[in-house]
This record gives C-alpha cells, structure tokens and sequence, in this order.
C-alpha cells in the first residue's frame, strides 16, 4: 500500500510533463470526430478566444518558477492559465459540434490539469513556503505590476496563441471539407 503511496507524486509529475504531447494525441482524435458548423465554430471562437486573453493576461504577469506572482489575474485566481486553458478546451469542443469530443476535452482536462496544479503547487511550496502559504492563505496581492508583454512572449503565450488559431482554422476547413460552408 505505502508503494502505491509512493507512485502517486510520480504519476502525476508524468502525467504534468507529458500533458501537451497528451492534449496533441486527443487533438486528432477530436479532429477526426468533430462535426463543426459555422454556428458551432463562431460560438467556440467567442469562448475559446476569452480563455486564451485570460491566459494571455496571466502570461503577462508570471515570472515561473522565480517567484509567486501576485499581480493581475493571480489577486483573484491561484491558477489563471489553467482556467484560461479549460475555457480554450470548452471553446474548442463547442467548436466541434460534437458531444463525444466535449467528454474527452473534459476528461483530458480533468486528468491534465489536476495533476499540473498538484505538481505546481507542490513545486510552491517546495521552493517558496512561507510566500507560497502567505499568498494562498492571506490574499496579500501585488496590485503595483503591470501587464508585460516581454513576459508573456518569454513565458512562450504566443505558441497557444498560434496553437489556437491553427486548431479553429482546421474546425473551419472540416466544415468546409464536410460542405457545412
């Protein structure tokens, strides 16, 4: 019992690491099962292009694994860019059209980004203690740093930013492939 104890931080380390290789996988298989419209498509636009600013704003503020940041979206969320990244993964199974597709974004976001969070926050806590649990537990916030967008681009936001584009802009070509344009 106390091995499988052990295995738990393990798995979860793994399953953090490989969630882009995982979220590409599951991308195919969403291609291939999606049956977008342009309805659908606008729709998940709309709410896929709300999480990426989110992310885009959190990306602004973050110096990883260099501090705990406590400015822009980090005063009112623990986790921005994950939220940001399940509203990007509703927005894309709502641009799919398909329900099947909304379950396995759903289950490949719950697996993923639990196991980031846990792996992140455990990583906090690891290397900032005492900011880590002031931040968690007293809400002590820097309200004096702004958006950069130097930030953003070192924290790599401008590869979601394509990778969002180029997963709406293949929605679209499905659509006009299967003569739904």
């Amino acid at each position: 019992m106390s091995e499988d104890v052990g295995r738990a931080p393990q798995l979860i380390e793994i399953v953090a690491r490989l969630r882009v290789a995982l979220g590409f996988a599951c991308g195919v298989l969403v291609y291939w099962l999606a049956t977008p419209t342009p309805a659908t498509i606008l729709a998940g636009f709309v709410v896929a292009t709300a999480g990426e600013l989110f992310r885009f704003w959190a990306a602004g503020h973050l110096n990883k694994s260099r501090e705990v940041t406590r400015s822009g979206p980090y005063r009112f969320v623990a986790h921005p860019l994950y939220l940001g990244s399940s509203a990007i993964g509703a927005g894309l199974a709502i641009a799919s059209g398909n329900i099947a597709v909304a379950a396995i974004v759903a289950v490949y976001l719950a697996i993923t980004l639990t196991a980031a969070i846990r792996s992140e926050e455990a990583f906090l806590r690891r290397v900032f203690a005492h900011e880590y649990a002031e931040y968690r537990h007293t809400g002590i916030v820097d309200a004096d740093r702004r958006f950069s967008l130097a930030r953003a681009t070192a924290n790599g936001e401008h590869r979601a930013v394509a990778g969002l584009a180029v997963a709406l802009l293949l929605m679209a070509w499905k659509a006009s492939y299967n003569g739904a344009f």
